[in-house]
């Protein structure tokens, strides 16, 4: 695994138009139980944090999860980032990942999420991001909702109203994606921007987290009024108390302070976030376009 990035309790980041933001994030991982090696990796360095999850088998899924992390962490040397830079960042780790991939095997390619902060309009906004199963949560005022969609064969069947939502993590083909970084293919992933809010949480995590623990449960964790780094561990510590199947990986990042605009939004943000699970709108594009 690569990890680029550690525990930081304070964080502040001037904004051009006037004022601050301050941050706060935690970072935790572990093999498993049942895993030989680490083949989640993360990057956890302002403007951008990152999980990915690699997928390949003995060492290449590491070196996939690795591609992307190192690519995204060199995408941007400002303190806000711009979307282009996240689908080129995809596009070289791309590369990358069929140059370490041997012929012989089936295939090397990793999930990613992560959230990048960029500016949208002279405000300040988080520019949340996935491909594959791998999530980002965000926690404000005592509710969690899950920002990004699961590229994945249970999804899907959720969406079409085959199961429900509940017992897709119980689903024999929960472990099937439909969209990955690697394997040769051009990497397409969603997009959402959410405002940045004093008092905001943010979890971003591999499936080793989600696939152990409930969103009922992790909820109440990243609502216990914890630290980002006791956080990320006890978040850690469940899923291995559960079984601990497969790596897990969790990064926790706190907005402790916002100034007004970058807390409020625009209008239009506004009346986004007054909905129940209206508070993100997913936009889809091939990259590097990220016009809505």
């Amino acid at each position: 695994m690569t990890e680029i990035g550690e525990n930081t309790a304070n964080h502040r980041v001037a904004i051009p138009s006037g004022g601050e933001i301050e941050l706060a994030w935690g970072v935790a991982t572990h093999t498993g139980h049942r895993r030989k090696h680490n083949e989640d990796s993360y990057v956890a360095s302002p403007p951008l944090f990152a999980v990915a999850d690699g997928m390949g088998g003995h060492s290449a899924g590491d070196l996939a999860s690795a591609a992307v992390v190192r690519r995204l962490s060199e995408a941007t040397e400002g303190p806000f980032g711009a979307p282009a830079e996240i689908g080129a960042a995809l596009r070289l780790a791309t590369r990358d990942i069929g140059e370490v991939s041997d012929e012989a095997s089936l295939g090397v390619g990793t999930t990613v999420t992560g959230a990048m902060l960029t500016m949208e309009e002279d405000e300040v906004a988080w520019l949340v991001f996935n491909v594959g199963d791998s999530r980002v949560y965000a926690l404000q005022d005592g509710r969690l909702a899950q920002v990004t969609v699961d590229h994945s064969v249970v999804q899907e069947m959720v969406d079409a109203g085959m199961i429900a939502a509940g017992d897709a993590e119980s689903h024999p083909d929960s472990n099937i994606i439909t969209r990955a970084v690697g394997f040769n293919a051009d990497p397409v992933p969603d997009f959402w921007h959410i405002p940045v809010r004093q008092g905001m949480r943010l979890l971003l995590c591999s499936d080793g987290l989600t696939k152990e623990v409930d969103a009922r449960i992790i909820g109440e964790i990243l609502a216990a009024g914890t630290s980002c780094s006791e956080v990320v561990q006890e978040l850690v510590v469940r899923a291995l108390d559960a079984g601990g199947r497969d790596n897990v990986t969790a990064v926790v990042i706190d907005v402790i302070a916002a100034p007004h605009d970058a807390a409020g939004g625009s209008a239009a943000q506004e009346e986004q976030s007054e909905g129940d699970d209206e508070d993100t709108i997913p936009r889809t594009a091939e990259l590097p376009t990220q016009e809505e």
